[in-house]
């Protein structure tokens, strides 16, 4: 593990002389405290008050000869234990069971799944109960619509074309969830703090419905191009652009799930790593410790303030890019030609 290190002060005797801050300082440990922020757990850390860690026991769920239910103090009394990633184990035979644990991820995915149904039905309860031609939205519908009618007008039909309403319902689903899984993973406290969207197991499953969205809706001139294009006769017969065409299907959800996954993580590293030095210089004494505390406060404002900007974009870029290559699938021969 890597662990700050902080030079010892030497006594008279030629012993190890630490004050409590240089302990304090060398037993931190930065790559717990990195990944115990971005990566999973079976219980959600709240707080830490005189050395005792407050957290929330989250239902350990593993189907192994038999279901088996416990939290994870309860493991090793369940014949359980942790292996060095963190996952649960059998613990005479060390192979993992089954594991459908409610972790950490997956109670701020059902918490944040939850937030969007209550918004977008409370958004649709206003338009049920008004008339739109001799009122204008108030309250939630008025800060959702101009959001929806930007992602549908200038976003999917854009780019998708006529067809653009069968594909809106699932990327204004698509850009709702990753936005509300952006914002909460900001969030430094209990509903938020879940690195959802950091998680490249999230990411690939919402790359894998744009996968299915795009080939099992394209259209005949869609499948012509990919495995019959129109380029000379030997690239087809042999077959390399074929071949490359299928790559390509691939890849373009492979790069949905990588971008996502790849800058809502750095983004949390980032915050935590300024928000680190703060620990870090704790043993070099009040006046330096107190200056990067300001200085780390600050910055981690303004990466706050960034990280804002970034939810929305990131939501904005997947939808605009799923929207794209579903657009690229429904294209048809008059219309590549103009």
């Amino acid at each position: 593990m890597l662990s700050a290190q902080i030079p010892d002060q030497v006594g008279d005797d030629g012993g190890s002389v630490m004050s409590g801050s240089d302990r304090a300082s060398e037993d931190f440990d930065v790559s717990e405290y990195l990944f115990g922020h971005v990566g999973d757990a079976y219980e959600w850390h709240i707080t830490t008050i005189n050395e005792k860690e407050i957290a929330i026991p989250l239902p350990c769920i593993v189907i192994e000869n038999g279901v088996h239910v416990f939290t994870l103090h309860h493991a090793e009394e369940n014949g359980y234990t942790l292996n060095e990633d963190g996952k649960l184990v059998n613990a005479q035979t060390l192979r993992r069971p089954l594991d459908i644990s409610i972790t950490k991820n997956v109670l701020g995915l059902m918490i944040d799944s939850l937030l969007l149904v209550v918004l977008i039905l409370l958004c649709a309860r206003w338009y049920r109960t008004h008339d739109v031609l001799k009122e204008k939205p108030t309250g939630l519908a008025a800060l959702l619509e101009p959001v929806i009618v930007m992602i549908e007008q200038d976003v999917v039909k854009d780019a998708v074309g006529p067809e653009y309403k069968r594909f809106s319902p699932y990327l204004l689903t698509a850009f709702f969830f990753i936005l509300i899984n952006n914002l909460m993973g900001i969030v430094p406290v209990f509903p938020g703090g879940a690195n959802i969207t950091g998680n490249i197991a999230v990411t690939g499953v919402l790359a894998l419905f744009t996968f299915l969205m795009v080939n099992l809706f394209g259209n005949k001139h869609y499948w012509k191009d990919i495995l019959w294009p129109d380029v000379p006769i030997f690239l087809k017969a042999i077959p390399i652009m074929p071949l490359i065409e299928i790559l390509g299907m691939f890849t373009k959800p492979f790069s949905l799930m990588i971008r996502l996954f790849a800058n809502i993580l750095a983004g949390h590293i980032m915050l935590l790593s300024v928000i680190m030095l703060i620990f870090l210089t704790a043993a070099m004494g009040p006046v330096l410790n107190g200056s990067m505390t300001l200085i780390a406060a600050l910055f981690g404002v303004f990466l706050d303030c960034l990280e804002l900007l970034v939810a929305f974009l990131q939501a904005y870029v997947f939808t605009m890019l799923s929207a794209v290559f579903i657009g690229l699938a429904h294209q048809h021969p008059e219309t590549e030609t103009n």
